[in-house]
């Protein structure tokens, strides 16, 4: 599939007009406003024009905002586990769709189809778990210090929550916040990647047609407006939104929150990635070998949680390092449609040319190209941007290695003592996802302890990607601190209020006070 005509979903074909997409869709409307700016659509497994994305503007954007005001205050009051019938409709529909907007997503961010049917499942998963936490949406029961005197906890919906996405999760992370705002008694505005709109007019056709199918549902329950940064800065600074989710690189999500932090808002940040596994003397190197190769080029190395710095243990080495370069030199890199390719191509010109600057800069700074870091120009077709995967020996945390690359550039480096190379885990600025592979339990026990690994995901004996959606998934430091999917991150999406119900006939105050009149 090369021209510019998505999958029929459910019966109807995302909205466009002859080769151009609209620039929102708000209440269930496509809006195709007169003079709006175009952006040439292009895939990136072989440049072919995919069509022509009008993008919105602030204004538009602020449209959006109000009319997911309005579907709030009538989703707020409808009983919990009513919404979660909205999800379950809408996890059908995902799932009776499921392999055309996998195409979709190979079309326009690249995937291969194994990843993107994942990134699919992820959506069907996180409708499963929300639809079952709409029935335990629970607070608590306090004890009061008061006699005749209940005191209990309640969480009770946000407000319109304002959804910030990146291209190489064009459908999953957009979910992951969705579902769980909607089960929460939210509304969303959803501003995708402008690299990838077609994935998001994809998505809001299967929700729109589930709104539409539930009376208790308001047709602005989701809205989609796909612009530039400006859309996003307006969401981020409208007061009407209290909650503002946003995936992406470390510089937009500073800009974010403070844009949110000005008028005390709430962020809920999903930022860089930097991610570390360390290879002790007694891992098993099988297990870690697939683990690498898979954490580390899988997706073209454009995951939050690819693998990008190795630290082995010295005497491993030797016997790690070649066999890592043996199966780096058998991947199957080029047109994901192909079958048997496990590697497809950079979203980019520009992604493939900040590779490139890094592995420039490595060099500079100390390190030695092991393999990879070529564009493929054989085999593969002429407009995308495919690459070898590369491996890069580096004495250390570079200034380069510091930095995430997003691209498959995998760092290795050596260590020898475990609290050396929990210290190399934790010594850059990012803290998302780690790994250790061992076999001792104490060494396990260390790296997850509080002295440990300090990301947010801390795993033994698997990669550092392929998170689950019953765990909350997030990272620290300038990864941002937020927490998405599963767990308890479903309080991120509403506010809690605190209530003291006096069944008595008197009147006491807490702490003892007196105060009689």
């Amino acid at each position: 599939m090369t021209d510019n005509t998505l999958p029929v979903l459910a019966g109807v074909q995302p909205p466009v007009r002859g080769s151009t997409y609209p620039a929102a869709i708000i209440d269930g409307e496509a809006r195709f406003p007169e003079g709006a700016p175009a952006r040439a659509l292009k895939s990136p497994l072989d440049g072919a024009p995919l069509g022509s994305q009008l993008l919105a503007d602030p204004a538009l954007a602020a449209e959006a905002v109000e009319r997911a005001q309005a579907a709030f205050m009538a989703w707020r009051t409808v009983p919990a586990p009513r919404r979660g019938e909205l999800v379950r409709r809408i996890g059908e529909a995902v799932r009776q769709n499921k392999r055309e907007l996998a195409r979709i997503i190979t079309l326009e961010a690249g995937k291969i189809p194994a990843e993107a049917e994942g990134e699919v499942q992820e959506w069907i998963d996180i409708c499963e778990f929300a639809v079952g936490l709409s029935r335990q949406l629970h607070g608590l029961t306090i004890a009061s210090e008061r006699p005749d005197h209940r005191m209990m906890e309640q969480w009770l919906p946000l407000g319109p929550v304002g959804v910030i996405t990146a291209f190489n999760f064009p459908v999953a992370v957009w979910a992951w916040n969705a579902m769980l705002a909607f089960v929460c008694g939210d509304s969303v505005i959803w501003k995708p990647s402008e690299k990838t709109p077609l994935c998001a007019l994809a998505v809001q056709t299967l929700v729109g047609q589930a709104i539409a199918s539930m009376d208790e549902a308001p047709a602005g329950l989701s809205q989609l407006v796909v612009g530039l940064a400006d859309v996003g800065e307006a969401i981020a600074a409208d007061t009407r939104v209290p909650l503002v989710s946003a995936t992406g690189s470390v510089r937009m999500g500073k800009r974010v929150a403070a844009t949110v932090g000005a008028r005390l808002g709430r962020s809920l940040l999903e930022l860089g990635g930097n991610n570390a596994m360390i290879v002790t003397p007694t891992a098993r190197l099988d297990l870690a070998l697939r683990a690498i190769v898979f954490a580390a080029a899988g997706t073209a190395g454009q995951r939050c949680t690819t693998l990008r710095r190795l630290i082995v243990h010295e005497s491993v080495l030797p016997e790690l390092l070649p066999k890592l370069v043996k199966a780096y030199e058998s991947l199957p890199v080029g047109d994901p449609r192909v079958p048997g390719t496990l590697v497809g191509p950079l979203i980019d010109a520009a992604s493939f040319e900040a590779m490139q600057l890094a592995l420039d800069d490595a060099k500079i700074q100390g390190g030695r190209i092991v393999c990879g870091g070529r564009r493929i120009a054989d085999n593969v077709p002429a407009g995308g941007f495919y690459v070898q995967p590369a491996i890069v020996e580096v004495p250390g945390n570079l200034k380069v290695v510091c930095h995430e690359t997003f691209a498959p550039i995998l760092y290795v480096m050596t260590y020898r003592e475990l609290d050396e190379a929990i210290a190399l885990n934790n010594g850059v600025p990012q803290g998302l996802s780690s790994a250790i592979f061992t076999e001792r339990m104490q060494e396990a026990e260390r790296f997850m302890a509080a002295a440990g690994s300090d990301c947010g995901i801390a795993n033994v004996n698997i990669g550092t990607s392929g998170a689950e959606i019953g765990g909350a998934f997030g990272g620290e430091k300038e990864t941002g601190g937020g927490r998405e999917s599963g767990s308890d991150s479903w309080k991120a999406y509403m506010r809690r209020t605190t209530n003291t119900i006096n069944y008595g006939d008197a009147l006491p105050l807490a702490q003892g006070i007196r105060f009689d009149v």
